[in-house]
């Protein structure tokens, strides 16, 4: 009986779920469509411009995530490494191991390792000096997204703007202000104000996700750093 209960219960529950989930994509399907009419519906000169805006934005934050996932390494184990090889007077092994391994933050305490020979000032010299050059790296493509981000929703008020300047032009030439006239080139006009939102609030996200992986990873950097420099002097490298 118990078993019985028991299967009746995950019979429903499935049941339930299923058809949460069969809504919910039924409701993202009609979104999605409701969003292509709208787009249709605006003027496709400015409406395209929207629409490369969104498409420069998208590739360069594409880009930015996958080479900042790349970018990202664990610096732990990448330590834990380098303190055995110098453990064991390998200084070449540590700096092969460093050299390596993909990332910002590998790269910087290889440069630091290459340093060691002028003691700990030097090191954390290079490793400063080294760590700008990776920030700037890192950071690159950051100002074309801020770029599509400011000029979005600009496109989409100069749609609005020039819609509402046709609008009155109709009420001018017809010499009426019959909502029938203008309704049309003013919703055109709204439109691409929407769209342009749209665009903006999508790729700043994106921007405000891609900045904390950039300052997570360059957290790790600074972290990194100064195990290095403790690991050094732990292992008598400085002399």
């Amino acid at each position: 009986m118990r078993k019985l209960i028991v299967l009746c219960g995950v019979f429903f529950m499935a049941a339930y779920f299923g058809a949460f989930d069969a809504a919910a994509q039924e409701a993202s399907s009609s979104g999605f469509q409701t969003l292509k009419e709208k787009f249709i519906e605006g003027d496709w000169k400015f409406m395209s411009l929207v629409l490369i805006t969104l498409i420069l934005g998208l590739a360069f934050c594409i880009e930015r995530i996958i080479t900042l996932n790349i970018a990202t390494a664990n610096t732990d184990k990448l330590l834990s490494r380098i303190d055995e090889s110098l453990a064991n007077g390998d200084m070449e092994g540590a700096k092969e191991i460093a050299k390596s391994t993909p990332g910002p933050a590998a790269s910087v305490l290889y440069e630091g390792l290459r340093s060691s020979a002028g003691g700990p000032e030097a090191v954390e010299k290079a490793i400063v000096s080294y760590g700008s050059v990776q920030m700037g790296l890192l950071e690159k493509g950051l100002v074309w997204i801020s770029l599509f981000i400011a000029i979005a929703p600009m496109l989409g008020f100069m749609g609005t703007v020039i819609g509402m300047i046709g609008a009155f032009d109709k009420i001018e030439a017809v010499g009426d202000i019959s909502p029938a006239i203008v309704a049309g080139g003013i919703k055109v006009a709204l439109l691409t104000t929407v769209f342009g939102l749209i665009v903006a609030i999508i790729l700043q996200i994106l921007y405000n996700y891609i900045v904390s992986k950039i300052d997570g990873i360059v957290n790790k950097m600074e972290d990194s750093s100064i195990g290095l420099v403790d690991i050094m002097a732990r292992n008598n490298v400085f002399k």
